[in-house]
């Protein structure tokens, strides 16, 4: 009996046994791998848009808070209205309500007014007419003889803007300066361009077009950073200004 007792004992652990190293055998979740096939297709589109953003030319003008404009409907004048920009960038609309509005060029907002109102009237005839508005700008700062914020008009290319501020001071480390654009509330995006390489060749392709807000700066050069830790020559005499 006790034999019987014993090798019952031994059968039990060794089924105990394999099923905890079945358990520690459970193939492990691996979570799922992003499509390399996906992310290599995506990425050139995205650069590809932010060069055509920085690439384009004579942009519509998008609304603003504080922007103020006509609707007019050609044959329902009961609801021609003159409209502000709110500070969050929504308008009231007489019979429609609000609509956000930030952003939008004048083609869209009119598209989108022909939707609202198309819901009670029969292919609504609308025109937008600005009042008052932000007159375009750009900011010119680094070095440049006149740093500042300028007015932006019609097409100008970052070349143009520098020589509107000034031109260059000799400080001035013309191969990296940087256009700043805002492309949301969140984001501003940066392009560095070679403007001595540019000058130098002739070759203006690159030569960017501004758009209301963007920003130029134009770092300070290596040579003047140092030097006025270098000895300054007077005569046929090198004198350190640092034993001063």
């Amino acid at each position: 009996m006790r034999s019987a007792f014993v090798v019952t004992r031994v059968v039990l652990t060794l089924g105990l046994l394999v099923v905890h190293c079945e358990a520690q055998r459970k193939p492990e979740t691996i979570s799922p791998q992003p499509n390399p096939q996906t992310n290599s297709t995506k990425a050139p589109e995205e650069k590809s848009s932010v060069s055509s953003d920085f690439q384009e030319r004579n942009p519509r003008y998008q609304l603003r808070p504080d922007d103020i404009f006509d609707v007019v409907f050609e044959f329902s004048p009961e609801f021609n209205q003159t409209i502000t920009v709110q500070p969050d960038g929504y308008i009231a609309l007489r019979g429609v309500g609000e609509l956000q509005v930030k952003g939008m060029t004048i083609p869209q907002l009119t598209d989108a007014l022909r939707k609202a109102y198309g819901a009670f009237l029969h292919e609504p005839a609308i025109a937008v007419v600005l009042k008052d508005f932000e007159k375009p700008y750009f900011v010119a700062s680094g070095r440049v003889a006149h740093p500042g914020k300028y007015e932006l008009r019609g097409d100008t290319t970052v070349s143009q803007a520098i020589a509107l501020s000034g031109g260059f001071l000799d400080t001035a480390k013309h191969s990296q300066v940087v256009l700043f654009r805002r492309v949301s509330e969140e984001w501003v995006e940066a392009n560095v361009l070679d403007m001595k390489k540019m000058l130098n060749t002739k070759d203006l392709r690159e030569d960017l077009h501004l758009r209301p807000g963007d920003m130029i700066f134009v770092p300070q050069n290596r040579i003047s950073r140092i030097e006025r830790f270098l000895p300054i020559p007077r005569g046929n005499v090198m004198v350190n200004p640092a034993q001063y």
